[in-house]
């Protein structure tokens, strides 16, 4: 027997609150929300940038990064969803229902419209101990803190900047 499945990458906007809950017997929790996102075009006869429809999909996420989404996540915020898509179907007063679920392995802030500042979860299992030791960041040049309070340096036109790291 195959095991198929439908891996998407979804880039859009939260449309509701990011809710946290957990599990029916206190277990596993999980966050939701609603995902639009709105293909865009640009219409060359008229000049103008043009929208199709908006999907919409019901993002669930799970266990830590649940925790970590509800932390960090936003209704409005631009993000990029990545998990398994499927439907799910139930009976409303109206009749039999469905709706596209993204279940979220991956999700984060949509740098194109914005910064963000990663602060990384530490637990006692991932860190291999119960000490809350920092990760080993020996190599890693540091970046300036003008640079970290998104104060980055503007090059002139006859200047060019080095990425960090990328010497």
């Amino acid at each position: 027997m195959s095991m198929q499945s439908l891996d998407l990458t979804v880039v859009g906007w939260i449309g509701t609150d990011v809710r946290i809950h957990h599990e029916s017997d206190g277990g596993v929790p999980f966050t939701t929300f609603r995902l639009g996102s709105t293909r865009r075009w640009f219409d060359k006869q008229a000049g103008v940038w043009r929208d199709a429809q908006t999907e919409w999909f019901n993002v669930k996420v799970w266990r830590t990064t649940a925790l970590n989404a509800a932390r960090s996540l936003r209704k409005g915020d631009p993000v990029i969803v990545q998990g398994l898509l499927s439907t799910e179907e139930w009976v409303g007063a109206d009749g039999p229902r469905t709706s596209l679920v993204l279940d979220a392995s991956a999700l984060g802030p949509n740098l194109a419209f914005g910064s963000s500042h990663f602060a990384r979860t530490v637990s006692p299992t991932a860190a291999g101990g119960s000490d809350d030791a920092p990760a080993d960041v020996s190599g890693l040049e540091e970046v300036p803190e003008d640079e970290e309070a998104g104060h980055a340096p503007v090059a002139d036109d006859d200047q060019e900047l080095a990425l960090a790291g990328a010497r």
